[in-house]
């Protein structure tokens, strides 16, 4: 017989896995609610007519296509079928698609539910997204944003926000930060609005590099050297976050643009000096982040102990909602990547005593003389919030401490005629072996 198996690019959690998960979703979520972000939930699939056309050429071809239920060849004549079109085909046959991404969807419900919602409206949201790549993937975002505000406020409240969160998992990062305006009025001044990719990459690698190396990219890039010399102060910009603002208004004084971010993240520093954030906060400009995308601040974490991509990122958006014909909804958000820092955590051992929720205590199971008298003692051992479980069936001892064994159960409570006369219970320590005859009101004092 075949074995059975799951798709391709999908995955099964094991409990384990789960409870790490959960330790992570569950400390993301207690954050957002401290500063009042509310969760929604969104189909995972969506109309087509919602997806496509948003995430480009490409995108539209890595979206999961689901064929209309009933009869899915309603509406397609044989000359099309012969056709053997996979796009022309999908276009009739499918009405609906997986969704690729939270983004997306969060817009369409705004406008969907736009005389509900009161704005500023901060909502988070943790759900899979699937990819048609090669590989194929699906993976969880976790997403938060504030639309209908354009205040700096928020992009302030965001930084406490992944400072919070990083400091509760004991992740020491940095966060990263630039801004969209900045870049374009650094291309306005050298008069190379449209090699601004290019240069924030050249830029990147400077510590890789070194500068020499850099401006010979720049060169390659077809950037003349006048433009090349303009930009000798912003690439060799060095000193703290303040002394990085003050050549920027120097270098940039040419630029409305370009003042207009300096002053934007003047303000956002100014602000955050007030709270007590523990994080590194680093003014970076080779931060570029999905450009087309942002249009002022943007952010990034990384993590300092570990070798690994960046861990949260995100940033200032002026019209989220304007594809589906609502303009003008500026927002900002932001999402933490759960695989990566499920990984750091991973390396780094970061998950604390307890966060796993597995059982604390097994009670061995002698027979029903004993699983009577033991009931209402596990009833009061739960009672007090301890993770216990009893034994079902009145096996071998040396099956039901094998058990206990393989589920890490750190102990196990042996309740024989002895104990049920003398109202005891014998408490084993499975990493010691050493034994304790205790009451129930010590066990419970115990844990």
């Amino acid at each position: 017989m075949q074995k059975p198996s799951i798709p391709k690019g999908t995955r099964d959690f094991s409990p384990e896995e789960m409870a790490k998960r959960n330790y992570i979703f569950n400390t993301i979520r207690e954050v957002f609610h401290l500063y009042g972000f509310q969760q929604i939930e969104t189909p995972a699939m969506e109309n087509l007519s919602t997806l496509m056309g948003k995430y480009g050429e490409e995108g539209d071809k890595l979206l999961f296509k689901i064929l209309n239920s009933g009869d899915c060849f309603a509406g397609i004549s044989d000359e099309e079928l012969m056709e053997k079109n996979p796009l022309r085909f999908a276009a009739k046959a499918c009405e609906k698609g997986l969704r690729y991404d939270l983004t997306v969807p969060f817009a369409r419900y705004v406008v969907q539910h736009r005389n509900e919602i009161s704005f500023p409206f901060k909502r988070y949201q943790i759900q899979p997204v699937w990819r048609a790549d090669r590989p194929q993937k699906e993976f969880y975002q976790c997403d938060g944003d504030v639309v209908g505000s354009d205040s700096l406020i928020n992009e302030v409240e965001l930084i406490q926000i992944m400072d919070e969160v990083f400091h509760r998992f004991g992740i020491r990062v940095c966060i990263k930060m630039n801004n969209r305006k900045i870049l374009s009025g650094i291309a306005e001044i050298i008069g190379e609005a449209d090699k601004i990719v290019d240069i924030t990459v050249a830029i990147d690698k400077l510590d890789k590099i070194g500068l020499d190396n850099v401006n010979e990219e720049l060169r390659s890039k077809g950037l003349p050297e006048e433009a090349i010399e303009r930009l000798q102060p912003i690439i060799m910009l060095q000193g703290s976050n303040q002394e990085k603002i003050a050549t920027l208004k120097e270098v940039l004084s040419a630029s409305e643009t370009g003042l207009k971010g300096v002053a934007e993240l003047d303000f956002i520093l100014e602000r955050i000096s007030h709270t007590s954030i523990r994080a590194e906060l680093e003014l970076d400009l080779t931060l570029a982040r999905g450009l087309n995308y942002y249009t002022g601040a943007i952010f990034e974490v990384k993590a300092l102990d570990v070798q690994i991509g960046s861990i949260t990122g995100g940033g200032r958006y002026d019209n989220l909602t304007g594809v589906f014909g609502m303009e003008g909804v500026s927002g900002v958000g932001f999402s933490f990547g759960a695989d990566r820092i499920f990984d750091v955590l991973n390396q780094l051992d970061l998950y604390p005593e307890g966060s796993l929720k597995t059982t604390q205590l097994l009670f061995v199971n002698f027979g029903q003389k004993e699983e009577i008298h033991l009931l209402p003692l596990i009833a009061k051992v739960r009672k007090a919030g301890i993770r216990t479980e009893l034994y079902p069936e009145s096996t071998k001892m040396k099956k039901q401490m094998g058990y206990a064994d393989a589920k890490k159960i750190p102990f196990v409570a042996i309740v024989g005629e002895n104990e049920m006369a003398e109202n005891k219970i014998n408490l084993k320590n499975m990493l010691t072996g050493e034994q304790t005859l205790v009451t129930i009101e010590e066990l419970i004092e115990r844990f």
